[in-house]
């Protein structure tokens, strides 16, 4: 057998210099993305960078904080630069990129408020960020009843910390809407709402980059989503909890992508949170040489998949 240590796939996990390496590979993919189709729009590439920069360190500071991996890994940072950087195009999307880093902070205040009765203040940020990435993509709103759903899970779900959700929910609105209502704009409202209808479009819209990209997500998430079913035992009762949850709100987000086609690529940039999660906890944790196999395919067909998505976009 093959001693651990010597196994590719532990090897790059572990290394102190993958996420400054990964860091590099995504700017060198970008820049060569900019020459062949630069954008006209720098403003909306500069919001997107910052959103993602804050994004993956957020998600340093979440596997501290939860132990998501079981250690003070940095692989889920690496992972989620490399699946945006697969999409050049994800970055010139800088509303969904702030509807990630909202979900992302939506889902950090949502776990703090693990088994925390009076954990009202938790679950009103959490939601306040989930009205704010709402803002950005509107059907993100029907996410609500899965987030009373975790709260419920997590033993934090109580009258005042449900009325708490509401106001923090309806915070961003209110801000909104004082502005539609000062600056005379009330029927961009109507605009608003309209989106909140499922099926407005059908899957036929969807392109061809789009459809392979989600297909990777979909298959580096079953995989994960299958380890961390099996080798749960292996994590504490809140890990298990939290790594639990992100896998049905990741198979909510592929659900959205069939209710809301035309946002799909808003969806994918949210899909990638969760996965990269997920992902990590996959190869960090696993060495096999199955695991490792699996390692090297998913980043042969992460560059396949870089090279197809910039002939087709």
């Amino acid at each position: 057998m093959i001693p651990q240590r010597q196994r590719l796939q532990n090897r790059i996990t572990a290394a102190r210099f993958t996420l400054p390496a990964v860091i590099v590979i995504a700017a060198l993919l970008q820049t060569v993305a900019h020459l062949l189709y630069p954008s006209a729009r720098l403003s909306s590439f500069l919001l997107s960078l910052l959103a993602i920069t804050v994004s993956a360190y957020t998600l340093i500071v979440m596997n501290n904080s939860f132990a998501l991996i079981r250690k003070r890994a940095s692989v889920q940072t690496s992972n989620y630069i490399l699946l945006i950087s697969v999409c050049p195009l994800l970055l010139h999307h800088h509303y969904d990129n702030l509807a990630a880093l909202s979900l992302l902070y939506a889902l950090l205040f949502l776990f703090r408020s693990y088994q925390q009765k009076e954990g009202a203040d938790n679950l009103f940020h959490a939601f306040t960020f989930l009205g704010i990435g709402s803002l950005f993509l509107p059907p993100l709103i029907g996410f609500l009843p899965l987030f009373w759903l975790g709260s419920y899970q997590f033993l934090s779900l109580s009258p005042r910390s449900f009325f708490a959700s509401l106001l923090g929910f309806a915070l961003p609105f209110w801000f909104v809407l004082g502005h539609l209502i000062w600056h005379d704009q009330l029927p961009l409202l109507s605009g608003y709402v309209a989106q909140w209808i499922p099926f407005q479009s059908s899957l036929n819209i969807l392109q061809s980059w789009q459809i392979a990209t989600l297909c990777y997500l979909l298959l580096l998430f079953l995989v994960s989503a299958i380890h961390c079913l099996i080798t749960g035992f292996d994590d504490k009762l809140r890990t298990r909890a939290f790594l639990q949850y992100l896998i049905t709100l990741t198979l909510c987000l592929f659900l959205a992508v069939l209710l809301y086609p035309q946002e799909a690529t808003g969806w994918m940039t949210l899909i990638c949170i969760p996965v990269s999660i997920l992902s990590g906890h996959l190869f960090v944790l696993t060495h096999s040489r199955s695991s490792n196999l699996f390692f090297i395919f998913s980043a042969i067909l992460w560059l396949a998949l870089y090279f197809y998505n910039i002939l087709h976009q």
